[in-house]
């Protein structure tokens, strides 16, 4: 892939709150990106200046290898679709996805055409004379797409468009605007606070803490390998357990508290190998309930279960074991023939070295 965008430096103050520091980024010709973070972080701000609603207090933004610092938004190679969706409730669905086109040129017949062509990309194909007061929330924001498509922009903008969705639309546009990125094949920048969102659509993921990128990384690269306990602890869901580390020339040897000794490579501890006391990171579903008939694990402690969690396709247990301070939770497919544990059954539970972060 090549390089289409790149922030040096950039810099933003309102005042003097820091909004955006020191951000360097580049971001890819036709790649699906996210900028992912609680609200507050600086991700829209971040977005905006891509798009160039906001200038810049220092720095440089850079598209298509041209500065933009000079550069208007309606002048830039962005199109943005905000959270809103901002459709015209008067207007029908083809005058809304047209409406970037009134000072194009082109002729009636040509924007006609175009239209067409929007609306049969985002799966609205025949909608065109319905009035967008009539659209449901998933339509409303095809639309939105479509008129931000339609203008052809070399990078997409998307501050938040699925927060409005009921979980299941959501998640179903999450796939649709897979789909429609792969297609147009131009490049996709998302704005979100929703961690499972991010992972589903992106190709990379900077994840933003007070105005700082924290950590830049492919989706599966963040879930396993957090380079801090920040990153750790924002990305789904993780236990941490204190324990103790002894360097090795290879990596160090730990003692995990109610869980055992074990050795641990080097590429486990993000922050570097250390000496003392250590926060050790598990997910849950890297942590299994035994059941009768289980093959003996690599390494197993015994539990009793505090908690249950039913969500249909899966249980989350929380369990206590000996000499953690806190329950550990687990989550457990929940398979044909495979029970579902209560309230204060003692069980065992099964956990692999390989699956530990150490900070």
């Amino acid at each position: 892939m090549s390089e289409l965008i790149k922030l040096t430096g950039v810099q933003k103050y309102y005042g003097d709150y820091h909004a955006l520091r020191d951000i360097n980024l580049t971001i890819d010709q036709g790649e699906f990106f996210s900028l992912l973070g609680p609200s507050g972080c600086g991700k829209t701000t971040l977005l905006r200046t891509i798009a160039g609603f906001e200038g810049v207090s220092s720095g440089t933004v850079m598209i298509a290898g041209r500065d933009m610092a000079d550069v208007p938004p309606n002048l830039r190679p962005t199109n943005m679709v905000f959270q809103s969706y901002a459709i015209f409730p008067h207007l029908s669905v083809a005058e809304n996805v047209a409406f970037g086109l009134r000072k194009s040129g082109m002729s009636k017949a040509d924007k006609a055409t175009a239209v067409d062509e929007a609306l049969t990309m985002v799966g609205l194909a025949g909608y065109g004379a319905r009035a967008a007061h009539a659209l449901s929330g998933g339509q409303r924001q095809r639309v939105a797409l479509a008129r931000a498509l339609i203008l052809k922009p070399k990078v997409l903008l998307l501050d938040e468009p699925l927060s409005a969705l009921d979980k299941k639309m959501r998640e179903h546009m999450q796939v649709e605007l897979i789909r429609l990125q792969r297609a147009v094949g131009i490049t996709f920048i998302l704005v979100t606070h929703d961690q499972e969102e991010a992972l589903v659509m992106s190709d990379r993921i900077a994840v933003m803490f007070e105005g700082e990128i924290g950590q830049l990384a492919d989706p599966e690269t963040l879930y396993r390998r957090p380079n801090s306990r920040r990153v750790a602890e924002f990305i789904g869901k993780m236990n941490f357990i204190n324990g103790t580390a002894s360097a090795t020339d290879e990596g160090a040897k730990v003692l995990v508290p109610g869980l055992g000794k074990c050795t641990i490579p080097a590429e486990q501890f993000p922050q570097g190998v250390t000496t003392g006391e250590v926060a050790i990171g598990i997910r849950p579903e890297t942590l299994a309930i035994l059941f009768e008939g289980d093959k003996a694990p690599r390494h197993e402690a015994e539990a009793v279960v505090d908690e249950v969690v039913y969500y249909g396709d899966m249980t989350y247990y929380d369990v206590r074991v000996s000499e953690v301070e806190k329950p550990l939770t687990i989550a457990m497919k929940n398979l044909i023939g495979r029970p579902v544990l209560d309230v204060g059954a003692k069980t065992r539970i099964a956990w692999d070295e390989r699956s530990l972060v150490v900070f």
